[in-house]
């Protein structure tokens, strides 16, 4: 809900403005926020109701009656967290923070379940050799190794589903026949799964240029080899609302450099900055791209979505950048593996 402020009280406001707030709103909830919307407290119609029964006036400041120490949920924690928190502590609406406790929105349990399916086509890459995993995927693709008790792909196609999607193509090579026969034609899923062969590497673009459906959404690609939390409906809506023809998910990467960073002008030392950390955004292996965009992709040759990203930005095409700030993990190396293992097992995915 992005209209919390229709139900926001100050806390000098009285218990009946409260009511008064409940009642209109619908929602049997107030938010009481103080400078900046930071979030003091909630009240519920039984709160007020209590404090009736105390015997508070109802001329009472509404921060006699409010609960100081609500059940939130940080923005950046997924849909189905929480929904999972929703359903635990028995909440129909749970206000949404941020790191410094602002509001951001209220959300309502009704409208978290409501699953509104997508028309847009989900392309998850799948066709890769996997050698640096090599002796796990001599005989196994790595979209099949698994993370937990599932396979990578099938853990990265039910967090799309949960998200609304449901058509989707898998681009194969490196046995494809396993990933077929695994996945078949997706209704094990409720879903639609198609496929792209690719019968040479066409890298992370080249594949595209394969689909012979006419495609009039936008549409999402995913390398086959991430984990991530990220909520690919906020993804898409970030997209469309930016008027963005190309969009990249980034993930910021820092490194501290061991050693004292001496700066000099000329012959002059001007100062020394001990151990400075660097940091930058690199690519996350999520796309989202407008259908107008797939001509750019050259046939029949090995292709690189930065490569696409460089000729959309070459002639002008509003290309955008999206923060991942949600868990995020790339299986490209054995400790990956083993790490995204662990994360299973301590609840991160």
């Amino acid at each position: 809900m992005n209209h919390w402020r229709k139900i926001a009280l100050a806390p000098s406001a009285t218990i009946l403005q409260a009511l008064d707030v409940i009642d209109t709103g619908a929602l049997q909830i107030a938010l009481v926020v103080g400078s900046d919307d930071v979030l003091l407290g909630v009240v519920t119609d039984g709160d007020i109701r209590r404090g009736i029964l105390r015997g508070l006036p109802l001329d009472a400041d509404v921060s006699k009656v409010m609960n100081a120490n609500p059940i939130t949920a940080y923005e950046t924690q997924s849909r189905e967290t929480i929904i999972a928190i929703m359903k635990n502590r028995k909440r129909r609406h749970l206000p949404i923070v941020d790191d410094n406790g602002r509001v951001v929105r209220l959300e309502l349990l009704d409208r978290l379940q409501q699953l509104v399916r997508k028309p847009n086509w989900v392309v998850l890459m799948a066709g890769g050799l996997g050698t640096r995993l090599s002796p796990l995927t001599d005989d196994c693709p790595k979209p099949l190794l698994k993370v937990g008790s599932k396979p990578i792909l099938e853990t990265i196609l039910e967090n799309f589903i949960e998200n609304g999607f449901y058509r989707f193509y898998l681009s194969v090579n490196y046995r494809a026949e396993m990933i077929k026969d695994y996945f078949g034609d997706g209704s094990r899923w409720g879903v639609q799964i198609r496929y792209i062969h690719e019968n040479q590497r066409l890298g992370t673009a080249g594949a595209l240029r394969l689909i012979e459906e006419p495609l009039h959404e936008p549409i999402l690609v995913m390398n086959g080899d991430l984990l991530t939390k990220v909520n690919f409906e906020q993804l898409l809506e970030f997209h469309l609302e930016t008027g963005s023809d190309a969009t990249m998910c980034v993930r910021e990467f820092e490194f501290q450099i061991p050693y004292g960073v001496v700066k000099a002008e000329d012959h002059r030392l001007m100062r020394i900055e001990e151990k400075p950390i660097q940091r930058y955004f690199i690519n996350g292996g999520i796309y989202v791209l407008d259908p107008e965009l797939l001509p750019l992709v050259p046939k029949d040759t090995f292709f690189d979505m930065p490569s696409l990203f460089d000729k959309a930005i070459a002639l002008h095409k509003n290309s955008s950048v999206y923060p991942i700030r949600e868990y995020w993990l790339d299986i490209g190396r054995m400790d990956d593996f083993q790490r995204a293992n662990i994360d299973v097992k301590e609840g991160l995915l």
